[in-house]
């Protein structure tokens, strides 16, 4: 057996499985000083503060099975009693562009069965920071892009986000790397690559390929004979001064990556919904995080369909940014702008104009703030002042595993955070329990953007 290190050994960790998910699998027994990444062979090391964190580890999991994502893990003390700089780079390059972030990704598209354009990943990559380019090509390993961002802290935060998710579901699979390049250079805004600092680059010729020194993917999903292929110039209508500076304002002095502040369209179409378990409410919840919400409408043909109308059309831009693809009740949302300029009053539409529930009738530059993507940390306000921990624990754990959780108190007020094991569940938590009740006080769920408790 091997004796005791504070070097863990973790095997079967799938390429869908992050660095920030072994650190939650591990952080609670103390502080972690090294991770170590072994893609090639789905392995990882990792390193403790300290001996005794360690054993601790090694003990809990050991009567313990540890899953992540759905996948069992298993740990062990590593032959190593330090990591040092030659193990991480013991993998070779690969592993070195590991320990090496920069701001430009390589991504590789695995199972892919729909298409993948520059808009579509513009829309995966661009919660976690403004993304200036994307370069699209084919090479033997199959699809892959490039993409730039302004700060490498967004690479970075996009990578442990998103490494080995699905863009679709069960395809098109994200395997991201470190990029070794220092600068992208695009030459032309079109379907294989797209300069978003600027606009005014011309659109190319068909038949030409506008990134040779990355490769070709000009054949891979080729036009029909005939088809023709129209690039709008880029161009972002500036709102009026005052909208410009309340908006701005709310934010703290600037918008979030990707919003524009511009859309005027308030009525969201959502897909791809979960009929047997989805209602009005449940939309509510979730969508009252980006904006009041006007009216709901379930289309009683397309089961899986709904039509929100939010307040107003940067509310409704704010959730079609936040929302877009994440997962509820199993299935991968859609969220579109609808054609429709609002919601026709009906029987079968839910009016929650006047709801005391909608979040933003008083203090909404602070809501405005805490506007994000769904995340695996929820926020829950308004609760009773005697309450404890684990009647919050109880209230939540019929919607997902709780990792984590702390009560505390703001202004004498309790408040808590819980900690699930994954977005899916969190969200899933917040739509069925917002606006619920805990002796006789209705709690308040938002998401938070605190990575851990």
């Amino acid at each position: 057996m091997t004796e005791p290190s504070k070097v863990i050994h973790i095997r079967n960790v799938g390429h869908e499985i992050s660095e920030n998910d072994l650190l939650q699998l591990v952080q609670p027994f103390g502080p972690v000083n090294k991770l170590v990444m072994l893609r090639a062979k789905n392995q990882a090391l990792l390193q403790m503060h300290d001996l005794p964190s360690a054993v601790n580890v090694l003990q809990y999991y050991s009567n313990v099975q540890p899953s992540v994502r759905g996948r069992n893990v298993y740990i062990q003390f590593s032959s190593h009693q330090e990591l040092t700089t030659a193990d991480q780079n013991s993998q070779g390059r690969r592993g070195d562009q590991d320990s090496q972030p920069n701001r430009i990704l390589l991504v590789t598209i695995h199972h892919m069965l729909y298409p993948i354009t520059v808009e579509v990943l513009h829309q995966v990559f661009s919660p976690h920071g403004f993304v200036e380019k994307i370069v699209t090509f084919q090479k033997s390993a199959g699809f892959q892009a490039l993409i730039q961002y302004q700060s490498r802290q967004s690479a970075l935060q996009a990578r442990t986000a998103l490494q080995g998710r699905n863009i679709y579901d069960g395809c098109c699979q994200l395997d991201i790397q470190f990029s070794n390049l220092n600068e992208l250079q695009v030459n032309y805004n079109n379907e294989r690559s797209r300069d978003f600092t600027n606009p005014s680059l011309p659109t190319e010729q068909r038949g030409r390929s506008s990134q040779s020194g990355y490769g070709d993917a000009g054949g891979l999903y080729a036009l029909q004979p005939g088809a023709r292929v129209a690039f709008a110039q880029v161009s972002i209508s500036q709102p009026t001064m005052g909208n410009a500076a309340a908006i701005a304002a709310a934010f703290g002095g600037g918008l979030p990556p990707g919003i524009s502040g511009t859309n005027d369209r308030c009525t969201i179409l959502v897909t791809n919904l979960n009929p047997d378990k989805i209602d009005e409410d449940k939309l509510f919840n979730l969508f009252s995080i980006y904006g009041n919400i006007i009216r709901i409408k379930l289309l009683r043909n397309k089961p899986d369909h709904a039509l929100v109308q939010m307040g107003d059309g940067f509310q409704a831009e704010l959730a079609v940014h936040f929302l877009k693809g994440a997962i509820l009740f199993g299935k991968r949302m859609e969220v579109n702008f609808s054609k429709y300029p609002n919601i026709t009053p009906s029987p079968d539409t839910h009016e929650y104009a006047g709801s005391s529930l909608n979040r933003f009738n008083n203090n909404a530059v602070k809501n405005y703030r805490y506007c994000c993507a769904p995340t695996k940390m929820i926020h829950v306000s308004a609760l009773p002042q005697d309450i404890a921990e684990d009647e919050i624990v109880t209230h939540l754990e019929e919607h997902g595993t709780i990792v984590n959780s702390k009560i505390f108190e703001v202004n004498g007020k309790k408040q808590a955070l819980v900690l699930f094991e994954n977005e899916e569940q969190a969200t899933e938590a917040l739509v069925c329990k917002h606006a619920s009740t805990i002796d006789r006080s209705v709690i308040r769920i938002s998401f938070s953007q605190l990575q851990s408790i």
